[in-house]
């Protein structure tokens, strides 16, 4: 039996009030969600352990099947493999924001939705600037970039910039940990203030930038500040085929450098779709296509899907909805149809990754809906997917690994 998770990043919400008390999965037309739902059979997932906060590294990784206090290494070491950036011993990589500052505030944590060549023309300035033989910026995708710093220490305090719309920034720049034996590392306190003055120094060079000055001059959000975050090590991780072998091959596709990170290192071939963009306007039929044609060759697929996240983190309801219906439509009703006609069963799981709540605009550490089909399970009495349906499914409250585990053994 081939194996597809189909992951829409962020969906899972709360009640909204200006939705009679729904959450936005019961408000949306979701028919082939909740077909799946009524067919298979469904539950909550735990997917943050005690000790971490709720971001889109920790949850995936654990929806995959790792044990976070063996492998995590935060964000940073992720996004440098799916870029092609093979980290050395002494290295620590760290996700590094385009961000957008107002008044004081992060107004966002996007720089007002850079592309990828905006964000490299940026990029690449800062590099020219602020790297030397210590410090490196490297081009991610659109605002998601990395920063790598040589001997670098990861025990800093940082704050994700999407965990605190509209709040001062000045706050929150990076604190030092505590790091008894640094091993030749800067320490904590030495790595946090360079970071802090890499921050204040960048503002000054990407405000008085040309591209920013004629986004300012368009009417768009200036992208006026990097916001570095969650940084790691090399990290050592098992691949899907060691731990199911009866995985011998699998692919991931996503428009996210971290999610192409945790496939690198999960063994996964990362496929690439034209026009999928992280937002709402990705290629949804392109990543469907592309999901189909892995299963052909694959045993296992990961499709990751970002938009509704982002909707979530910029508050927009009404868009978030949208996306969710566009998962369905255009994500799982074709690539349901198609292999319910192959001679070889397909097990198909779709779940989010953790709640992005439209009125709290972050990430809550929060059990997830998830359902389970495949020819032949025995259903459970639900009969809709979505967060409040879901707590009566057959799988009761399953916790990290546990996912994994249940799906890929067929229970």
């Amino acid at each position: 039996m081939k194996h597809i998770i189909i992951l829409g990043d962020g969906m899972a919400d709360h009640p909204v009030e200006r939705l009679g008390g729904k959450t936005l999965l019961e408000f949306a037309d979701t028919p082939y969600m909740d077909m799946l739902a009524k067919k298979g059979k469904t539950g909550r997932l735990v997917t943050v352990p005690d000790g971490y906060s709720p971001g889109s590294e920790v949850a995936n990784t654990a929806i995959m099947g790792y044990d976070l206090d063996k492998v995590y290494e935060g964000r940073g070491p992720l996004e440098a493999a799916s870029i092609g950036y093979e980290m050395e011993a002494d290295d620590m990589a760290i996700r590094c924001n385009i961000i957008t500052l107002a008044n004081g505030t992060i107004k966002n944590h996007h720089g007002g939705h850079l592309t990828t060549e905006e964000g490299d023309i940026l990029i690449k300035t800062l590099d020219e600037q602020l790297g030397n033989d210590r410090v490196r910026f490297i081009t991610g995708i659109q605002y998601r970039h990395l920063l790598v710093i040589k001997g670098g220490n990861k025990h800093i305090v940082c704050s994700p910039p999407h965990d605190h719309p509209d709040q001062p920034w000045q706050p929150l720049l990076v604190k030092p940990g505590e790091d008894k034996d640094c091993n030749g590392r800067m320490t904590p306190e030495e790595t946090a203030d360079l970071i802090n003055e890499l921050i204040v120094k960048s503002q000054a060079i990407l405000s008085s930038h040309p591209l920013n000055i004629k986004r300012q001059a368009e009417g768009h959000d200036m992208a006026n500040s990097i916001w570095p975050w969650s940084p790691g090590y090399r990290p050592s991780m098992e691949t899907i085929s060691e731990m199911f072998p009866e995985v011998k091959s699998g692919s991931v596709i996503s428009a996210v450098d971290l999610i192409r990170g945790i496939g690198h290192y999960a063994g996964l071939k990362n496929v690439v779709v034209e026009g999928a963009t992280g937002l709402y306007n990705t290629n949804y039929e392109g990543k469907a296509k592309a999901a189909i044609d892995a299963l052909r060759h694959d045993d296992f697929v990961f499709l990751h899907v970002e938009a509704s996240d982002e909707a979530g983190h910029d508050g927009d309801l009404e868009l978030k909805v949208r996306t969710i219906e566009n998962l369905d439509k255009r994500i799982v009703e074709p690539i349901y149809n198609e292999v319910k006609t192959w001679d070889e069963p397909v097990s198909i799981a779709v779940l989010p990754d953790h709640p992005t709540p439209v009125e709290i605009r972050t990430h809550v550490k929060e059990p997830v809906p998830f359902l389970i089909y495949y020819p032949g399970i025995e259903p459970d009495s639900v009969k809709e997917y979505d967060e409040v349906s879901c707590v009566n499914g057959g799988y009761g409250l399953l916790k990290m690994q546990e996912f994994m585990d249940t799906f890929m053994n067929n229970r």
